[in-house]
């Protein structure tokens, strides 16, 4: 795939700020809250992800409300997590060139900042919601900070092995789904006991008893991230060797490189996910780690193509940049505001509209997004960095 785009060894971009990032990390932000946004939608909230989200089938249910959904989901799931990853790869590149620059040794400090990334992460999981993905962010970064020091060849090994190790255990996972022949449906009435249980402590339970719930089930409510572990390092070793290649650059190379990234992500990837969609839960994990990844590197593609060669309004480029800008702000913030309208200790608008249809979980979507877009927009007026990223600035700059 890496060749198939044009990738090659180059040298390293000029030290400038590339707006098409500021842009994909916004679009990246608000994508995953179309993910996230049904796990906080659904009775049992982070729970529910374990007993499996409420599917709709639209072969069955051709109505416009079915449709609807199923598209909005089908547009999102493991999409921009991906898109997210690989942006974050091409971040840990960018700061090992600006200390190369600096003259600093590598990964010298760093294990400082993805420290404090655990950290915020640990904080978010425990206090906000159940799925972070700092976590798993800052663990990686760990490992794959230090291959930045090593040959482009030692990298791309690593990046390969991860990916064959990753869809090697995908598939095994999905055949032994297929073997059990029943959907994973069946025989699981005590997990369906406790789910009424949660239900009921979403929907009516303290914040502290939330608190409680999440850290005595910390080991289930973190398997992702150690699941998905290769599918991390192959995603954050991808965005380096795609910043190395100046697939963000504007120039004629990266829109070259973009153009391809869009024909093969989305000629490929978009079959691949409707037709693991459309065979059955059971090939969930095939389509969300598997084919969900190339459909990102296609979102990446289409986006820069868009940005290259459409008139796209400067008040959408202006509103996912300063989203971009302000990303883990955001991306907590818009966790904290889910969490208000859904859950009991807030609006608990969960269990008022359950069953009453999609349409009020796109709406708090778009809400949250456009309340992100503004509040990023008015607080870059001001400060040069977002709260958190202000926050996590002032904790790791060197004091004498």
């Amino acid at each position: 795939m890496a060749n198939t785009l044009g990738l090659s060894a180059a040298p390293a971009p000029l030290a400038r700020r590339l707006p098409l990032l500021d842009v994909l990390r916004g679009a990246a932000i608000l994508g995953t809250l179309m993910t996230n946004v049904w796990i906080f939608a659904s009775p049992g909230s982070e729970w529910s992800v374990l007993n499996g989200l409420v599917d709709v089938d639209p072969l069955h249910d051709p109505s416009v409300a079915s449709v609807a959904e199923s598209l909005f989901r089908f547009l999102a799931d493991g999409k921009f997590l991906a898109l997210l990853t690989i942006l974050f790869g091409v971040g840990l590149a960018i700061q090992y060139d600006s200390a190369a620059r600096r003259g600093e040794p590598w990964p010298g400090r760093y294990w400082r900042r993805a420290a404090f990334l655990f950290l915020e992460g640990t904080v978010h999981f425990l206090l906000v919601f159940a799925w972070d993905v700092l976590m798993g962010y800052a663990v990686t970064a760990l490992l794959v900070s230090r291959l930045l020091a090593r040959s482009e060849r030692v990298r791309n090994r690593v990046m390969w092995t991860a990916a064959v190790v990753h869809l090697s255990l995908v598939s095994l996972a999905t055949l032994a789904l297929v073997a059990a022949g029943d959907g994973g449906e069946g025989g699981n009435g005590g997990e369906s006991a406790l789910s009424g249980e949660v239900v009921d402590l979403y929907a009516h339970g303290s914040y502290a008893e939330q608190i409680a719930f999440r850290f005595s089930n910390a080991i289930v409510l973190r398997l992702e991230p150690i699941v998905s572990f290769g599918l991390l390092v192959f995603l954050f070793l991808l965005g380096i060797r795609l910043y190395r290649a100046g697939a963000f650059t504007d120039t004629g190379a990266g829109r070259r490189i973009r153009a391809r990234m869009a024909a093969w992500g989305l000629g490929l990837g978009l079959p691949l996910n409707a037709a693991v969609t459309l065979a059955g839960p059971d090939f969930f994990a095939l389509g969300r780690y598997g084919a969900a990844p190339l459909v990102a590197i296609g979102y990446i593609g289409l986006i820069g193509w868009a940005l290259d060669r459409l008139p796209v309004p400067s008040v959408v480029t202006g509103g996912l940049s300063a989203v971009g800008r302000t990303a883990l702000s955001c991306y907590v913030l818009q966790n904290v505001l889910s969490t208000l309208v859904c859950y009991g200790i807030g609006l608990g608008l969960t269990e008022h509209f359950a069953g009453q249809g999609p349409w009020w979980v796109m709406t708090l979507w778009a809400t949250i997004s456009l309340t992100l877009i503004a509040g990023s927009w008015l607080w870059l007026r001001r400060f040069s960095h977002g709260p958190l990223e202000s926050v996590q600035r002032w904790a790791l700059t060197p004091r004498r």
